[in-house]
């Protein structure tokens, strides 16, 4: 029985619920603080007395964790604000663990802070108990007003002038749309440029660009008359859209350079340190290409080329915690995967590929303290929100320094020499040479075939592969602690814990899967070509209003390995399942990649028939203008002239009876025996409208008229 630090607590009698805020390294001690009390401080417990009241059910563990604020992309900048100048009060001191948990260190700490910044004993109070019961981490400072007032919103430009009055100025001019795109044009043609200029200087330009009401010359020289000061825009507004519109990396990149900006001003998130005490103290994570091609599910006959291999290794251990095995290159989208498999309950993970292990096989479900990985990993992705959702810090390796990585880099290589031997359409050492074997013809295995030979190779290198390289301390050696990750991980836990982090894998995939946009229609939620549906949507009834009133946009999170079940998000930390509806079933269980192979394929195939289906249309059409020109050409033959417009539409009734009897003489089933005619048939004479045996030529218009009204005489 172990516990982890931010594990949540429930006091089942009470029904009170506690975080653990830290636990010694020797798995003594553990500070824990009440999550519901509004005056609440840190609380000292011995781990022993804890696993008792596991054991008598008095306490037990929460899954769950309700109480950590997810995310900060939904606060305004105010809010940010606010959270960044409470963090700066208590940053230094909530780092010293554990003395920041005795309450003489931390009313010394208190009263510096109180001077330094000069905010309020309670304010810091209410600082570090925010901090330590919403789950350490620097969103847990955000205010708690985020729903008020018209957050993130952008006023209306009216006639009367918005933000605080001048003191010496008096202006007219409302930042309108029309104005901050002045703003732009003069801020990216005049500051964010690498001639440096300052932000006054191109204020001053802009004025005389776009702000001259008339021109005249002074010795040659052309000169311009600005408006009047109350129709000219402030340097206090044209700053204050600036700094709203644009980040500091933002303008440093434009003014400075990229290269620049990497060197002297981007956040340095890593550090010259790389001991680690236990495990959790730092992971390193990296990608590979398979030396192997693979087929698809789908069509085996399909080469869908060489899979990507995601590893994350707790450095400690050298245990493999993460694995993400998929098409998808170096790249957030991939290192993501890989994270979230880190705190997944590796038993049900196994269970996916049908393989059958224990918890004690493979134990690993946590976040680390620190993780190290490659800067094009985390390309797109704004590395802070790690940090401010599970206090997760990035550290990045320097480009061309692999070794940084060596760890992982290392296990890339075993991995390779373990398979090789096994697998069809692996890749040799003369590759690429000329005249040699072509290995892509000899691909067999799927994707997830191979990822079932990958975990396999994985759980024997966690169990029985012998560290014959690591350096084994004082204790390790001490209590005969064999160099194997599973043993190296078990042991560091019971003696050297406290860096490991759990936090809900719901929360940490939320946090880490991909958004985008899809389509409400009325024959279904649509996404990348998929269709979805979910129970609000039924419930609400948007397919039919989509029909009626058009389709709209939704945000959706989804899992690119798995498109089954994607998520409909309602807000921070909402959402609903969305299920495949029939007409996309086939996709049950498919990556996105082989989706979008077989969207591709299919796409493919159209292009290819497309040619002979038009030439049919073409064909079609030349074969209806010909029977309308031979109908044109006989209706012209036959035409009586003479007759008028009325003449010819009087009697359209009598001609479709006539046209009608007809017909059905024609089309009237006559059955024959034995193939042969039956000469007793009955034969059913058709009556014309005027019987005759010597003249049969047909009536004019006039005449048959002439005959209908004599019959209506008699």
């Amino acid at each position: 029985m172990n516990f982890y630090v931010n594990e949540i607590l429930n006091e089942v009698q009470d029904n009170k619920y506690y975080r653990i805020l830290w636990i010694d390294e020797g798995n003594k001690i553990a500070y824990i603080i009440d999550l519901n009390d509004d005056k609440a401080l840190p609380i000292k417990r011995r781990i022993s007395e804890m696993k008792e009241d596991i054991l008598t059910g008095t306490i037990k563990k929460m899954k769950e964790d309700p109480y950590i604020t997810n995310g900060d992309e939904e606060y305004s900048k105010k809010h940010i604000d606010t959270r960044n100048r409470a963090w700066e009060v208590i940053k230094d001191m909530v780092v010293d663990e554990p003395n920041i948990f005795d309450k003489q260190i931390r009313t010394n700490y208190t009263k510096e802070a109180m001077g330094k910044h000069g905010v309020s004993y309670p304010a810091i109070r209410k600082y570090l108990r925010k901090y330590w019961q919403r789950g350490k981490t620097i969103n847990a400072l955000l205010p708690d007003y985020q729903n008020s007032g018209a957050r993130g919103k952008v006023r209306e430009a009216g006639d009367i002038k918005r933000g605080r009055p001048s003191k010496y100025i008096t202006t007219k001019v409302n930042v309108d749309e029309k104005t901050k795109q002045i703003f732009r044009v003069a801020l990216e043609k005049y500051y964010l440029t690498s001639k440096k200029n300052r932000l006054t200087d191109a204020y001053n330009m802009m004025i005389k660009e776009f702000y001259a009401k008339d021109i005249y010359f002074e010795h040659g020289i052309e000169k311009v008359i600005i408006e009047e000061p109350e129709n000219l825009p402030t340097i206090r507004q044209f700053r204050y859209w600036y700094e709203k519109e644009y980040t500091i990396p933002e303008s440093i990149i434009a003014r400075k350079g990229r290269k620049k900006f990497n060197k002297d001003y981007r956040a340095v998130l890593n550090n010259s340190l790389s001991e680690v005490f236990g495990p959790g103290s730092r992971y390193q994570i990296d990608a590979t290409v398979g030396d192997v091609y693979l087929v698809s599910k789908y069509n085996r006959n399909w080469i869908i080329g060489r899979p990507i291999i995601y590893v994350v290794i707790d450095v400690f251990s050298r245990m493999v915690v993460g694995i993400y095995i998929g098409l998808e290159g170096p790249s957030w989208l991939g290192a993501m995967m890989a994270i979230s498999n880190t705190v997944m309950d590796k038993v049900k993970f196994c269970a996916e590929y049908d393989i059958e292990i224990s918890k004690e096989q493979w134990p690993s479900e946590h976040l680390p303290e620190i993780l190290l990985a490659d800067r094009g990993e985390f390309e797109g992705f704004n590395v802070d929100r790690l940090v401010d959702a599970f206090n997760l810090h990035v550290e990045n390796a320097a480009p061309y320094r692999a070794d940084w990585k060596g760890i992982v880099e290392k296990h890339f290589d075993l991995i390779q020499k373990r398979v090789k031997p096994l697998l069809p359409g692996y890749i040799d050492t003369d590759y690429q040479e000329r005249g040699t074997k072509d290995y892509r013809l000899d691909a067999t295995l799927t994707l997830d075939e191979f990822t079932k030979i990958i975990i396999r190779q994985i759980l024997h290198y966690n169990q029985k592969h012998y560290l014959k390289d690591y350096v084994r301390d004082e204790d390790l050696v001490e209590d005969g602690v064999m160099p194997i990750p599973l043993e190296l991980w078990n042991w560091g836990i019971l003696n050297r814990t406290g860096k490991l982090k759990y936090f809900p894998e719901k929360l940490v995939k939320i946090n880490l899967m991909p958004r985008d946009k899809a389509t409400v229609t009325h024959k279904g939620i649509r996404l990348k070509g998929i269709l979805y549906s979910c129970e609000r949507a039924v419930k609400e009834s948007w397919f039919e209003k989509a029909r009626q009133k058009g389709s709209w946009k939704v945000e959706i999170s989804y899992d690119p390995r798995n498109m089954s079940i994607v998520y409909l998000i309602d807000d921070r930390s909402n959402f609903n399942e969305c299920y495949l509806l029939e007409s996309s079933k086939r996709f049950e269980n498919a990556s996105i990649d082989e989706i979008n192979l077989v969207l591709k394929n299919e796409k493919q195939t159209f292009k290819r028939v497309s040619h002979s289906q038009l030439q049919k249309e073409v064909d079609y059409l030349s074969e209806v203008e010909a029977i309308v020109k031979t109908a044109k050409k006989k209706k012209e033959e036959v035409q009586d002239q003479s007759l008028s417009k009325v003449e010819r539409v009087g009697s359209i009734k009598e001609y479709r009876k006539a046209e009608k009897n007809a017909q059905r003489g024609e089309e009237s089933f006559v059955l024959n025996n034995d193939n042969g005619i039956d000469q007793n048939t009955d034969i059913i004479p058709f009556k014309s409208r005027q019987e005759t045996t010597s003249d049969y030529s047909r009536l004019s218009v006039r005449e048959f008229m002439k005959k209908r009204k004599e019959r209506d005489d008699e």
